[in-house]
Order: structure tokens, then C-alpha cells, then sequence
């Protein structure tokens, strides 16, 4: 208490995870904020030891990061880390955005619009990291992806080789990628630290929807060993899957050095990817699909502005809760569909799928207000 007397920073920390008043009613699902947090560092840390022994050439990366696995001392250890922490750190941010839709937090519109571009942020930067090792899912998923800026009018051509640095995915490509692979989160973590100033000025959301400024405790010591457990809880698994299956969430194309002379069987991103996947290919127009991919998550942006509920979140509207349920299982759904092979019946259960998805967004906000009238 002392120290933060006479130093900014202590006090910082202090009134960030000691005395900050805290609901007293929140539930595990708000321990995933603190896990993405951790989640964020283990990706930052490993991704810089990684890119000690890393060289962003085309000729060089896929060996490099092949002769790494022997040569280095527990290299294998950090990229499993790094390729599984990635897919713990969706899982986190999916059931944190999920969670926020469910209990209505997009209400504090700074803090959701932040958590917005977040998002945005790492998945962009799980896509540029994706591209560095040079496997064939790598090098083709990265022409894939680049080349559907070309769908946009006019300018769609420039942009596509600006990106690729020349007229087609080579070496500029991988060293730019691996560029912005560094620096994107640094932002990320950056725009966490605003995410959390936000949350702090705004307080937090909890599982009635109804104010709790008057019925609030502490962080420390409560919420702290509360998420100190839900680490152990989230880490666990995690390092299990390193340590026993550190291959089991990859693509085997991606052990095979990138050709452009070879084309997959079946491109398709990783796992995380894959509802995104199924909604752009669910539309046969090119630049219909690009925007219905873009939309598919902008389309977060616009909860803060849609109509508002007499109680904040779906706790108390069975309609609201059974359309949610219906939007997870959509979307798992579309994950699967996004796997598959482009042909049928799978391209109509995507579109199928596609339009249930968009419908929530679009149905939600009147079906929880003719409730509020019955009530």
C-alpha cells in the first residue's frame, strides 16, 4: 500500500486487480477474460523464442522450421505450444464473445467495440502466422485469402498485389506476413489494456442483468484464486495436448513443403476458420461471398445498437435463450460444413446454415421486445 503511494504503476495495479470493486454474483463464464489475458501472453512469449530460429524466406522457412524440431534445444515444445495455444485462445475468445452476447455486455459500447477489433486483430494475426512455416495448406490458404480482395471493384487488382508485394504469393509475401505477424499482438495487447480501462470505468456485467453497485466486493482475494483455478482448469488440457498430441489440431498438408505447381486436393483453414469458410463459399458470387465473410463478424459491431431489452441479457426471455442455443449449434454446424468438400449436399446446408446464422442477429432484438410487451 505504501510503494503505491509514491509510484503511478503500483497504484495502477493496485485499483486493477486488488481493490477493484468486483459484482459479487459473476460466474465462471467470466473467468475467460483473464484466460484470453493469459492466453495472449503464452503466444507472445513463445512466438518470440520462435522467431529467434526462424527465417522468413521462401527457400529456407519450411526447412528451418523443420530442422528447429532437432537442432534446438526444446523447439518442438514451443511451436506446439504455439500452434495449440492458438486454437485455446479462439476457444477462450468464441465462449468470452459468446458469454457477451448471452448476458447482454454488449450494453457498454466501448468495451464491446474494443473486444470487436480484438478479435479482428487475432485473427488476422493467426492467419498471417498460419502462412510463416510454408507448408502447402500455408502457401495455398495464403493465395486463397489474398486473392479475394481482388473481388473488390476497381481497386481489387492493386490491393492484391500490393499485399502480395509482386504478381503472385513468393517472398515478399512471407516477410511482410511475418512482419505484421510480430506486431499485430503488441497491438492486440495494447488494445486489451483499453478493453480493460473501459470495463473498469464502465464496471462489469453479471448474470441477473440488473445493477450490482450496491452488492460488490473486492477483487483480491475472491476473483483472483477464482481465476487462478479456471488457469489451471484452461492450461491443463492445454499442455496435455502438447505433450501427448501436439499434431492432433493441424493439417498433415502443411508437413509438405509449399508448391505452386501442386494444388491441395481440399484448401481449407484451420479449425477456427472454418465458419467463416462455410459462409464465404455458401454465396457463388465472389464479391457477394467476401462481404458475407466480412459481415459474419462485423456484424458484432452492431449488437450495441440494436434494440434494447427491458432486462440486459437472455436469462429471463425463454425465446431469446432457445434462439441462442440455436445460433451455437449453427454455428458449430458451420464449422463442420466448412471442412467438407465444395459440393453437394454440403454447399446447400452451408447456405442453409449461412441464412440461419445472419437470421439471429436480425430476429433477436424483436422477439426479446414482444416478450417484454407480454410480460
Amino acid at each position: 500500500y505504501k510503494a503505491s503511494r509514491f509510484s503511478p504503476l503500483m497504484s495502477v495495479v493496485r485499483h486493477t486487480v486488488i481493490t477493484l470493486p468486483t459484482p459479487v454474483n459473476i460466474s465462471t463464464w467470466w473467468n475467460f477474460g483473464s484466460l484470453l489475458g493469459v492466453c495472449l501472453a503464452i503466444q507472445i512469449f513463445s512466438g518470440l523464442v520462435l522467431s529467434l530460429h526462424f527465417t522468413a524466406h521462401t527457400d529456407l522457412s519450411f526447412y528451418v522450421v523443420i530442422q528447429s524440431f532437432g537442432d534446438v534445444y526444446y523447439n518442438w515444445w514451443f511451436r506446439a505450444l504455439h500452434a495449440n495455444g492458438a486454437s485455446f485462445f479462439f476457444i477462450g475468445l468464441y465462449l468470452h464473445v459468446a458469454r457477451g452476447m448471452y448476458y447482454g455486455s454488449y450494453v457498454f459500447k466501448e468495451v464491446w467495440s474494443v473486444g470487436v477489433v480484438i478479435l479482428l486483430l487475432v485473427m488476422a494475426s493467426a492467419f498471417l502466422g498460419y502462412v510463416l512455416p510454408w507448408g502447402q495448406m500455408s502457401f495455398w490458404g495464403a493465395t486463397v485469402i489474398t486473392s479475394l480482395f481482388s473481388a473488390l471493384p476497381i481497386i481489387g487488382g492493386d490491393v492484391v498485389i500490393w499485399l502480395w508485394g509482386g504478381f503472385s504469393v513468393d517472398n515478399a509475401t512471407l516477410t511482410r506476413f511475418f512482419g505484421l505477424h510480430f506486431l499485430l499482438p503488441f497491438t492486440v495487447a495494447g488494445l486489451a489494456g483499453l478493453h480493460l480501462f473501459f470495463l473498469h470505468d464502465q464496471g462489469s456485467s453479471n448474470p441477473l442483468g440488473v445493477s450490482s453497485d450496491y452488492n460488490k466486493v473486492v477483487f483480491h482475494h475472491y476473483y483472483v484464486l477464482k481465476d487462478l483455478v479456471g488457469v489451471c482448469f484452461f492450461v491443463g488440457p492445454l499442455l496435455g495436448l502438447v505433450y501427448f498430441n501436439p499434431w492432433l489440431l493441424g493439417d498433415p498438408e502443411n508437413f509438405i513443403e509449399g508448391n505452386p505447381l501442386v494444388t491441395p486436393h481440399h484448401i481449407q483453414p484451420e479449425w477456427y476458420f472454418l465458419f467463416a469458410y462455410a459462409i464465404l463459399r455458401a454465396v457463388p458470387n465472389k464479391l457477394g461471398g467476401v462481404v458475407a465473410l466480412a459481415v459474419a463478424v462485423l456484424i458484432l459491431l452492431y449488437m450495441p445498437f440494436s434494440p434494447q431489452t427491458a432486462i440486459k441479457g437472455l436469462s429471463f426471455y425463454p425465446w431469446g435463450k432457445a434462439l441462442f442455443f440455436s445460433l451455437v449449434g449453427v454455428f458449430i454446424l458451420l464449422t463442420w460444413a466448412g471442412a467438407k468438400p465444395v459440393e453437394e449436399p454440403y454447399v446447400v446446408v452451408s447456405q442453409v446454415l449461412s441464412f440461419l446464422y445472419f437470421s439471429y442477429f436480425l430476429l433477436i432484438g424483436p422477439l426479446t421486445r414482444i416478450q417484454d410487451k407480454l410480460l
